[in-house]
C-alpha cells in the first residue's frame, strides 16, 4: 500500500546491527536507563536485556521464554535496506491511524485497565499515539525493526523496542491484551510465523487487530479483467511495473478476505470478524463508489480484521 512499509519483519543479518545494539538504542523507554515513566510498570529495560512487569524482553537474537531461545531468522538484505532506505515513507497517514485507534477503543470497553497492547510494526508511532490518547492509562508498546521509525515514535512519547516478529516477538508468552498489526502483514516474508508469535504472546481471549489493502477490491477486479496488475501489489523492490502508482511499498503478500480468514482460522484465531475501509488514494470521483463498497467487505479497498486466541 502506498504508505506504510515499517519493516517489523526484518530481523539482523551478519553484518547488521543486532539486537544488543537495539537494546541500548531503542529499547520499551523512551531513553535507555531513564526511570520508567509514571503509568507504565517497568518501562526501562536494562543493559541485559532482561525485561520488565510488561513482560517486555529484548535480547541479541532470542526471545526470552521460560529459559528457552528462539534464534533470529535473517531476512534477506535487500528487504532490509529497502526498509532502512530514508526515502521510504514510514506512516499511511491519519486514515489508518484513525481507523486503528477506533478499533482499539471499541475492543478495549470488554478489557479491563491498564490493559498491555503491542503495536507490531507501529512505524513512526502516529497510530499508536493516536490510539493511545484515545484510550488513556493503557500501557501502550511499540515495536519496529527501523532506528529512523522508532525514532520519531519515541519522540511521541510511546514506549518503544526494535525487534522483527520473523525473529520472534520480544515479549513473554500471554502478556498482551491485544496486538495490532496495522497494515503490517502483507510486508511479511513468513506470514505463518508471525501470527504464530502474535497468537503466542496474546492472553487467553486477547485480540488481534488487523488491517491490510484488499487484492480483490473492486477496482483490481476491472483492472486485472484488462490485464493490469492489482493496485497495492507489487513485482519488485526496485520500480513500480504493471500497474498505477509510482510508490514502492515494499507488498510482498496480498490477501482477499476469504484467505486472510483462512489463515488466521487455520493459525488457532477465532470469533473472525471482518469490515471494510476506503482507500484514500481513490481518485476523487470514485469516492462515492469506495466509501459505498465499504459495506461489502470482500470487494472493499481495506480489510478491518478482529479476532480472538480463545
Amino acid at each position: 500500500m502506498t504508505g506504510t512499509p515499517s519493516a517489523a519483519d526484518v530481523a539482523s543479518p551478519g553484518g547488521a546491527p543486532s539486537a544488543a545494539d537495539a537494546t541500548r538504542e531503542a529499547t520499551v523507554a523512551p531513553e535507555a536507563g531513564a526511570a520508567p515513566e509514571a503509568g507504565v510498570p517497568g518501562a526501562t529495560v536494562p543493559e541485559d536485556g532482561v525485561a520488565s512487569e510488561t513482560g517486555v524482553v529484548v535480547e541479541a537474537g532470542v526471545v526470552a521464554e521460560g529459559g528457552a531461545a528462539r534464534p533470529d531468522r535473517a531476512s534477506p538484505p535487500p528487504l532490509r535496506d529497502f526498509y532502512e532506505n530514508p526515502e521510504v515513507p514510514l506512516s499511511s497517514g491519519p486514515d489508518r491511524a484513525h481507523r486503528m485507534a477506533g478499533m482499539l477503543t471499541g475492543v478495549l470497553r470488554d478489557v479491563p485497565a491498564p490493559a498491555v497492547i503491542v503495536d507490531v510494526g507501529c512505524g513512526d508511532g502516529a497510530a499508536a499515539g493516536l490510539a493511545a490518547q484515545r484510550n488513556p492509562g493503557q500501557h501502550m508498546i511499540g515495536l519496529d525493526w527501523s532506528v529512523s521509525a522508532l525514532a520519531q515514535a519515541r519522540r511521541l512519547g510511546l514506549t518503544v523496542a526494535r525487534a522483527g516478529v520473523d525473529a520472534g516477538l520480544p515479549l513473554a508468552s500471554q502478556t498482551a491484551d491485544v496486538v495490532i498489526m496495522s497494515e503490517l502483514i502483507e510486508h511479511l516474508v513468513d506470514t505463518d510465523s508471525a501470527l504464530d508469535e502474535a497468537f503466542r504472546v496474546l492472553k487467553p481471549a486477547g485480540s488481534l487487530l488487523l488491517s491490510t489493502p484488499n487484492l480483490a477490491a473492486w477496482y483490481n477486479r476491472g483492472l486485472l479483467a484488462l490485464g493490469v496488475q492489482p493496485i497495492f501489489s507489487e513485482v519488485s523492490l526496485r520500480g513500480v511495473y504493471g500497474r498505477p502508482g509510482s510508490v514502492i511499498a515494499g507488498h510482498l503478500h496480498m490477501f482477499t478476505r476469504r484467505a486472510l480468514t483462512g489463515l488466521l482460522a487455520a493459525r488457532g484465531f477465532t470469533d473472525i470478524a471482518v469490515r471494510g475501509a476506503r482507500y484514500h488514494d481513490v481518485p476523487r470521483p470514485l469516492r462515492p463508489v469506495d466509501r459505498v463498497l465499504c459495506a461489502w467487505p470482500s470487494a472493499a479497498s481495506i480489510l478491518l480484521v478482529q479476532a480472538k486466541k480463545p
